[in-house]
């Protein structure tokens, strides 16, 4: 699959040079070459122009924190490229705390061998994403490896953003009755780095959903207040593995209807032909709201203003007595256990 696919109006300037070599890593001149042409004409502003070591910020109130390293393979996809996963990924992590992303450090590790023009759109994607939603790239990092070491470019990015007043989000918050609602089809994004790998795209029209979350779930931050008990992002290990993590060694189970859980049918297919469970799949452009029932019919209609979330639904509730553990209930009646997963299902997938 050719990376022109996903240019998205992003001239790519001239270089003198066409691809990675190890010099551009040497911290030399190619090194100061590659970044001025990249990262510094991209990202510009004063914090990323001292060129210091670190920034220093001064956020006001509360500040939240997170890091992610993203290792997808391929680097670019039907709906996205490694870029776009990098800085959304860390991006909605902070919204998952309650806070408003503000602040990125972006530090990559690239293969030699790579092509300038796939770095330009990987960082244009980024630099694109970060104007839309008023985030600032103040720092980072680039190391070069040989050929054959580095599977083309892998991306660490961490994030810093301001918390939103009064907020108490935590797993202790969930009481039995909140109803456990997800704000969008599951198994996307997983399905789509699957079937490229596999040779299934001539199958499906699965594009990963790869997006920023964050005004939905801010919202609900803002107009539930405490009935906002518990918000995740269920990346690697999906949905399954984000509710087992939440209600392990507790007293409480969380009780899914298997009929209300929204998949895609192309992406089901996909699962199907795999022999995977959708909700073991990594998404990208979801997350997860466990709500106090009182406020679910309120918190549905509030993600049901945003684009990303109008097909939010609640999938189950969080019962008392329980073992700490996740039971799916089929149309049927029948129920199964969705256990934590013993593996890495599906690696190299964000």
């Amino acid at each position: 699959m050719s990376e022109k696919s996903f240019n998205v109006s992003c001239p790519v300037p001239e270089y003198s040079f066409e691809k990675i070599t190890l010099g551009h890593g040497s911290g030399g001149i190619l090194t100061s070459q590659l970044l001025e042409k990249t990262v510094y004409s991209l990202f510009s502003n004063d914090e990323l122009n001292s060129q210091h070591d670190g920034a220093i910020i001064s956020p006001k109130g509360r500040i939240a924190i997170s890091t992610d390293s993203f290792v997808v393979s391929p680097i670019f996809f039907p709906g996205g490229n490694i870029g776009d996963l990098a800085i959304n990924g860390t991006m909605n992590d902070l919204a998952m705390c309650g806070a408003r992303p503000k602040y990125l450090s972006l530090a990559l590790i690239i293969e030699e061998g790579l092509s300038m023009e796939k770095l330009w759109i990987i960082l244009h994607s980024i630099k694109v994403i970060a104007d839309q939603h008023g985030v600032q790239v103040i720092t980072g990092d680039t190391k070069v490896v040989e050929s054959g070491k580095g599977d083309e470019i892998f991306i660490n990015t961490t994030g810093i953003g301001e918390m939103l007043d009064d907020v108490s989000i935590s797993a202790n918050n969930i009481k039995s009755g909140d109803c456990v609602i997800v704000s969008g089809m599951i198994a996307t994004h997983g399905m789509c780095i699957m079937s490229v790998r596999q040779g299934l795209e001539f199958r499906t029209n699965l594009q990963s959903d790869t997006c920023y979350v964050g005004d939905a779930a801010l919202a609900l931050v803002k107009e539930l207040g405490n009935d906002l008990h518990f918000l995740r992002d269920p990346t690697r290990g999906g949905v399954a593995t984000s509710l087992n993590e939440l209600v392990n060694n507790t007293t409480y189970d969380i009780e899914l209807d298997e009929s209300e859980i929204p998949v895609l049918p192309e992406a089901r297919s996909a699962c199907e032909m795999l022999g995977l469970d959708p909700l073991y799949v990594a998404n990208e452009g979801i997350f997860i709201a466990v709500v106090a029932s009182g406020s679910a019919r309120q918190a549905l209609d509030i993600l049901q203003r945003f684009d990303i979330s109008k097909q939010a639904v609640c999938i189950g509730k969080v019962l008392e007595g329980g073992r700490g553990r996740v039971v799916v209930r089929s149309s049927l009646g029948g129920k199964r256990v969705a256990g934590k997963l013993p593996g890495d299902q599906l690696p190299r997938i964000c």
